[in-house]
């Protein structure tokens, strides 16, 4: 018999089942996923292991809530105040999703409370916009007496969310296309699937009707064939480019709609008038967070030449500072890489670094920890921009340092990419920043920082996905829109 355990601190009433259709139903086979801990390597939770059979049921179930409930067809005020509802039960449960993020990826503890919070967040922002956005609207024309534009639902979604931030980018799909009238069918990370357990939990606690909301917990091949369902009219997918080219080629082959949120190579762009020490503490400030495990990382760094080795030098500085150690300390400043797999991965591409440019600090995991999944901050100079560890998404704490030989330089080199999600311009000049963001191809470019506000759109370019998620345009996404011509004026209308 499986024991089905539970990191301390986190309630699960059925790790043994999957929700489906209003129910908490047994899988269709008996495996379980097991969630290692980065920082013992101990397992710390179990929960059900869905199979193909159970991604189809979970998508009949969210099909016939779509076709024949009255969900789609609610006035999106009342499907609101189910959201409204939703984000209050899951608001009372956010400190234990924040131990559930700490124990299965090894996120800060004290950092935890700040990523569910934002979490919760998504739901209230969409709760917002129920109020001002125009799902109706008329419009004129000469060939008909009546003429409206409506936007409305685009059907089935597969929300399949990545582990490094479960609950907030999960909440980042269901609460606008919840809105939108869309059925769901949640597929987590078979690596964090304790935050989506609790969603269903609560959604099933506050009524929302049965197939509206499900959530089947999987490995690759049964998400592969939730992807290749026809029942799906929209993938939402946040993960790795190689998966959402996957994704995307699926979904042309019957042209079903996806958002796909992928991976990055973003810039920072440093001016003349950014000092070398401020420069040094904020990209690795920003290097350390979630161990580099942020798909808008800020991984290359682009200096002028003649400041290079002064930088070089300073952010060393900086790393040696960066206190490594499990994510339960408050000392911590930097935790561990998620799971052994990342760790190998972030190993690989240090030694294909050494090949190819100056290993400045770090590369190797810490003397003092041997268990868990720890690797220093490390910092390459002298990088190559055409180099593998500048163009391929590391997902680790790595940084690279590319020398160039002015602004216009910097802007090309900036843009020499695939990727194209997220930059920076570190410099006090905000006329100056405005100025290289706009020639940036990038879907955000923040002044002094890895920013984003997941209120406005966010969304990369070229390689880094197709979509935007957050506000209206996120919204626009689960939404088809349709003009309807009439010979008269319908009741209801002056």
């Amino acid at each position: 018999m499986t024991d089905w355990i539970l990191p301390e601190g986190v309630s699960i009433a059925h790790p043994d089942k999957i929700y489906i259709d209003g129910q908490w139903v047994a899988p269709a086979k008996s495996g379980a996923i097991e969630i290692v801990s980065p920082d013992s390597e101990e397992v710390v939770a179990r929960v059900a292991e869905g199979s193909e059979a159970d991604m189809d049921a979970a998508v009949a179930a969210a099909r016939k809530a779509f076709a024949t409930s009255e969900w789609p067809h609610l006035a999106p005020a009342k499907r609101a105040d189910y959201l409204n509802r939703l984000a209050e039960g899951l608001r009372k449960r956010e400190p234990e999703m924040a131990k559930a993020w700490t124990a299965q990826i090894g996120g800060l503890a004290g950092f935890a409370p700040i990523l569910v919070g934002n979490g919760t967040a998504n739901l209230d922002h969409a709760v917002a916009l129920a109020e001002k956005f125009e799902f109706e609207k008329r419009a004129q024309t000469e060939l008909a007496a009546f003429a409206v534009i409506r936007r409305e639902p685009v059907g089935v979604v597969a929300a399949i969310a990545p582990w490094n931030s479960p609950y907030g980018i999960m909440t980042g799909k269901i609460a606008p296309a919840l809105l939108a009238g869309c059925t769901v069918v949640m597929k987590p990370s078979p690596e964090t699937p304790l935050e989506t357990y609790i969603i269903a939990e609560v959604a099933d606690e506050i009524g929302i009707p049965p197939g509206v909301i499900n959530m089947v917990c999987a490995h690759r091949e049964a998400s592969d064939h939730l992807v290749c369902n026809p029942g799906v009219d929209k993938v939402s997918f946040t993960g790795s480019t190689l998966a959402g080219k996957r994704i995307a080629s699926v979904c042309g082959e019957r042209i079903a709609r996806c958002t796909l949120e992928l991976g990055g190579k973003s810039a920072a762009v440093i001016l003349d008038d950014f000092g070398t020490e401020e420069a040094a503490k904020l990209l690795t400030g920003t290097i350390t967070v979630l161990s580099g495990q942020v798909c808008a990382m800020l991984s290359r760094a682009i200096v002028p030449k003649a400041r290079h080795d002064e930088l070089a030098e300073a952010i060393a500085g900086e790393m040696a500072k960066v206190k490594i150690g499990h994510s339960g300390d408050p000392e911590t400043r930097m935790g561990p890489l998620a799971m052994e797999r990342q760790l190998h991965r972030v190993e690989d591409y240090i030694e294909k670094g050494k090949a190819s440019a100056d290993l400045v600090c770090g590369g190797a995991r810490p003397a003092d920890l041997n268990r868990g999944y720890f690797m220093e901050p490390t910092l390459f100079a002298n990088v190559d921009n055409g180099s593998v560890i500048a163009q391929e998404e590391i997902f680790g704490p790595v940084l690279s340092l590319i020398p160039c030989e002015d602004t216009e330089d910097a802007i090309r080199i900036a843009n020499e990419t695939n990727y194209g999600l997220n930059g920076s311009v570190l410099t006090h000049d905000a006329s100056a920043a405005f100025d290289v963001a706009k020639r940036v191809r990038a879907g955000g470019v923040a002044q002094n920082g890895m920013k984003a506000d997941f209120n406005l759109p966010f969304g990369g370019f070229k390689q880094s996905g197709i979509g935007r998620e957050g506000g209206p345009d996120g919204l626009m996404s689960y939404l088809e829109t349709k003009t309807v011509l009439l010979d008269g004026v319908p009741a209801g209308y002056a």
